[in-house]
């Protein structure tokens, strides 16, 4: 019963993970940058209002008239722009729209009401649109906001000197602000894209060993359960019958715990360098001539890894199946070749051993291939 039921339930539980997966990181990617992220964005913004000291200033110099008009007008600018800033930063974009549309309406009342040192809060104006706006919508507004800048100040008798700063600095600061925020973005979600990567190659990981855990106990255990069957049947008419096939399952069973340490082992790795010391040593006391060549720069640490349970895998086909006189192992770089002139395979499918190898040099980009003639043929490469 519970044999069968977990079949159809393992399908939708892998589908909800992924799902879940995918669901976090769409989440991830509209919040953008983490807290601390968000709150050290937000608070570079900030300092960007001292360009509104100008205007300030002509108000304390008496310079400016109607004062209250002004002095509302400056208040009113400073707080739609951290408004602005502020709305924008925890994501709620609608509501920094508005204070947008509110900031560039005062803004533009205060320069044709006022001109002259108020046109420094273009500036300010602009880098308020670079941070709410996303997309090509910013540089649609920067363009007209430019061109309505222009109009204001050519109309209030600035010069074309004057002019072309101001309208320089105004489109710099919208562009540069946009374009830095979207590098922002990119890097958090690279981040976020390489912490998924991780996360799904340890669940990869897991589900290769169980894999293997399966392949490599399936057979043993089912052959466990017949002789034990046969133990009961055989108990009560044959005791010396049923002794034999208790010491089989004995044997079955140490088999089976060597392999699976052997299994374990192999996931741990030692290194390459070890694995071929290691190989050395097994061919010699197994009577087999060894010859190992190594060329080129050392691996990378997951290539020395993949590279050394190649070694203990194949080196471990040679002692236990081959009857090879001689072996011979090369290393070249990334390019490992096992070469005996035992008997071969003799047409049998690859074990669990190699086929756990197969998988993980695949996924790391490299090729295991075997050959069956005049011995046999080990080669993995790896990019």
């Amino acid at each position: 019963m519970s044999g069968k039921a977990a079949g159809p339930l393992e399908a939708p539980r892998v589908a909800d993970r992924t799902e879940d997966r995918e669901g976090r990181r769409m989440a991830a990617r509209r919040r953008g940058p983490g807290r601390g992220g968000r709150e050290q964005g937000e608070l570079a913004f900030y300092p960007w209002l001292l360009i509104v000291y100008p205007p300030i200033s002509n108000l304390a110099a008496g310079q400016v008239r109607p004062v209250l008009p002004a002095a509302l007008g400056v208040a009113t600018f400073a707080i739609l722009y951290v408004l602005c800033i502020r709305l924008s930063f925890r994501d709620r974009r609608r509501a920094a729209a508005v204070a947008l549309a509110g900031l560039l309406a005062v803004s533009f009342l205060l320069l044709a009401g006022f001109a002259h040192n108020w046109f420094y809060l273009a500036p300010l104006m602009t880098i308020a649109c670079g941070v709410v706006l996303r997309g090509r919508s910013v540089y649609l507004l920067l363009t007209v906001l430019t061109l309505a800048l222009v109009a204001v100040m050519w109309r209030a008798g600035a010069s074309w000197a004057n002019i072309s700063l101001a309208t320089w600095g105004t489109t710099a600061g919208g562009l540069v602000v946009s374009i830095v925020l979207k590098l922002f973005s990119v890097i958090t979600e690279l981040q976020e894209t390489r912490e998924e990567l991780a996360r799904v190659a340890v669940a990869e990981e897991r589900l290769r060993f169980s894999r293997d855990l399966h392949d490599l106990l399936g057979h043993t255990l089912s052959v466990m359960v017949v002789k034990a069957e046969a133990v009961r049947r055989l108990a009560p008419r044959d005791a010396e019958a049923a002794a034999r096939q208790a010491a089989d399952i004995e044997a079955v069973g140490r088999e089976a715990l060597t392999e699976v340490r052997a299994a374990v082992t192999g996931y741990r790795g030692r290194g390459l360098a070890a694995e071929l010391a290691s190989a050395r040593t097994a061919l010699v006391d197994a009577g087999i001539a060894v010859t190992v060549t190594v060329t080129g720069e050392r691996p990378a640490p997951e290539a020395d890894a993949l590279l050394g349970w190649a070694v203990r895998e194949g080196v471990t086909n040679v002692v236990r199946h081959s009857a090879a006189d001689s072996c011979e192992i090369i290393l070249e770089g990334t390019m490992l070749e096992i070469r005996d002139d035992g008997r071969g395979r003799g047409g049998s499918p690859l074990g669990n051993g190699l086929r756990g190898l197969t998988e993980r040099a695949v996924a790391l980009g490299g090729t295991l291939e075997t050959h069956d003639r005049d011995g046999f043929l080990l080669r993995v490469t790896l990019p």
